[in-house]
């Protein structure tokens, strides 16, 4: 600093925002209409979060269209047309930046920059940030829009950084076209972003050997154009189409059974399984009301789309090999697929059982295996994310008493109804753990999560509360809960990312609320009611009065 100089002021904002995904836009777009001053940091180059990184071949949402989009302004869901049943990667962004322009968010946003540290100074009830740049700004309410999904998880295979080909993961594919024509590729994993790509790579490929970890449930999309019949039906009738997904169990407008599979005969399940596998989609899982609770009925279920694997699949060796047993269909995220199935039918795929021959090492021409090596020209990580509590650990978080939110959660993440975090104040996270997030459709998580957080600021304002924090007691109960909720279903019984179980080292805790959209929805709107019970207020001090 050179002589005479004074030190710029660090800006401060009442909020800011991490993630410029739905969520963070959604959110920017109620703080302004709070009056309140924001910004967005946003470690990407634009909006759109998930569906900014993950550019992989057939990347495309398992979420209808008309649902996976914003339902809080009428002219915006009657304005966007949307051209399939299914949106692709690009169709969705086009999206996220038709709404950003819709409603002027843009301004707010400071892109490619990245937060690398948020403390609370308890002396003035703000939040100091620091981002990638080096840079401070201050706040009085953070709020975490980071995403469920958006740290990717590189395998813990010996030697993935030697491969000299072209190396790709699904979470974090390049912006610039990549053609595969006349390669060999390998693909590690088959989950659902694998489920997606490997159609579209097998079309390219020279050859492409597949290196499956773990078979997964896949049930068909039955993707194309979007009626306009059907389109028009539902923007006329979108009022109750949202509030039926609002107050459903997973968020969808999708048709539930409420009927137990065992209350039905062997001829009339196999008839409802084919009707639903025949329209496609995740509501396949809702074909009877006991298929997440009763193992008895989830297997008639799971049996039927192993028929289905083998019907599809020509060699029956290979067939086998994608049939998964190891686990209660629902219980790991259901996949849904265009030609997966078929896919290994074709003579350029091969498919590589890890049970069999398991992986040894990655090597500079491709990948060994206990039997061979299989060289190839480039390299795909279809492997996942380190999800729902990854990315904000990788942030140096820290509330009370420089207490480090990643040492609060080294033994699994703790958190009150999913949006705070006791002893971290005026810290918001959407659709974090503990909340039904990543089990239901996540654009009405989302949109409740920030109508929530909006008007619970809206109260603070109101009442001149300086700060808001979860009582640790009423986390801890919180907590319980959802591990109980979890354990009376089947969910233990698949090792999924739901638990952190793909993440080496990492606690495996049920993360979600699994007890339904609707009735968490229920539980928010009666701790809002009751004046934010379970969570601790504080009012500002009071002024001196000044005297003479």
């Amino acid at each position: 600093m050179t002589p005479g100089s004074t030190k710029v002021a660090e800006p401060e904002f009442d909020a800011l925002v991490v993630g410029a995904g739905f969520a963070g836009m959604y959110m920017l777009h109620r703080l302004r209409k709070l009056g309140m001053t924001a910004r967005v940091f946003e470690a990407g180059d634009g909006v759109g979060g998930t569906w900014f990184w993950n550019r992989y071949p057939g990347a495309r949402c398992d979420t209808e269209s008309v649902e996976y989009s914003y339902s809080f302004s009428d002219e915006i869901q009657q304005k966007w047309e949307w051209s399939e049943r299914y949106p692709t990667q690009p169709e969705i962004l086009r999206y996220a930046n038709w709404v950003a322009e819709q409603l002027d968010l843009k301004r707010d946003i400071l892109f490619s920059t990245r937060v690398n540290a948020a403390h609370f100074d308890e002396a003035s009830s703000q939040w100091t940030v620091t981002t990638s740049d080096g840079s401070t700004t201050r706040c009085r309410f953070l709020i975490m829009a980071t995403g469920c999904l958006s740290t990717a998880n590189l395998p813990d295979i010996p030697g993935v950084e030697t491969f000299a080909g072209s190396r790709f993961h699904t979470g974090n594919w390049p912006h610039e076209p990549f053609s595969f024509e006349g390669q060999v590729v390998g693909i590690i994993g088959t989950g659902s972003s694998a489920i997606q790509s490997i159609p579209i790579v097998a079309s390219q490929a020279k050859h492409l050997y597949i290196f499956q970890r773990t078979a997964n449930y896949s049930v068909p999309a039955h993707n194309g154009p979007l009626e306009p019949e059907r389109l028009d039906e539902i923007k006329t009738n979108y009022h109750d189409y949202r509030h039926r997904a609002r107050h459903s169990r997973r968020g969808y407008f999708e048709d539930t059974n409420p009927v137990s599979a065992h209350q039905v005969s062997e001829d009339e399940r196999r008839r409802e399984f084919e009707r639903r596998w025949q329209f496609g989609g995740l509501g396949f899982i809702a074909s009877y009301n006991d298929l997440l609770s009763d193992e008895a009925a989830n297997e008639h279920a799971a049996e039927f789309v192993r028929n289905r694997i083998r019907e599809i699949v020509e060699d029956p060796e290979t067939a086998e090999k994608l049939v998964p047993y190891s686990y209660p269909i629902g219980t790991k995220r259901l996949c849904i697929d265009s030609g997966y199935y078929e896919t290994f039918n074709q003579p350029n795929v091969t498919l590589i059982d890890a049970r069999d021959e398991p992986i040894v090492e990655v090597t500079e021409r491709g990948i060994r295996t206990s039997e061979t090596e299989y060289n190839v020209d480039s390299l795909i990580l279809a492997t996942g994310f380190d999800a729902m509590t990854g990315t904000l650990k990788r942030i140096d978080i820290r509330g009370r008493n420089g207490l480090e939110l990643r040492s609060y959660w080294e033994d699994g993440p703790v958190s009150y109804l999913g949006l705070g975090v006791s002893g971290f104040p005026n810290m918001f996270t959407i659709t974090g753990p503990g909340s039904p997030s990543v089990l239901s459709n996540m654009m009405v998580s989302i949109e409740q999560h920030v109508e929530w957080i909006a008007d619970c600021l809206e109260y603070l304002q109101a009442n001149s509360i300086e700060t808001i924090e979860p009582d640790a007691e009423a986390e801890a109960e919180w907590t319980r809960h959802v591990i109980e909720v979890a354990d009376g279903m089947l969910f233990s019984k698949g090792n999924s990312w739901w638990k952190g179980a793909n993440i080496e080292g990492k606690p495996t805790v049920f993360m979600p609320y699994a007890g339904g959209v609707g009735r968490y929805r229920s539980i928010c709107d009666d701790v809002a009611a009751n004046s934010y019970s379970g969570f601790d207020l504080s009012k500002a001090p009071a002024s001196a009065s000044s005297t003479s």
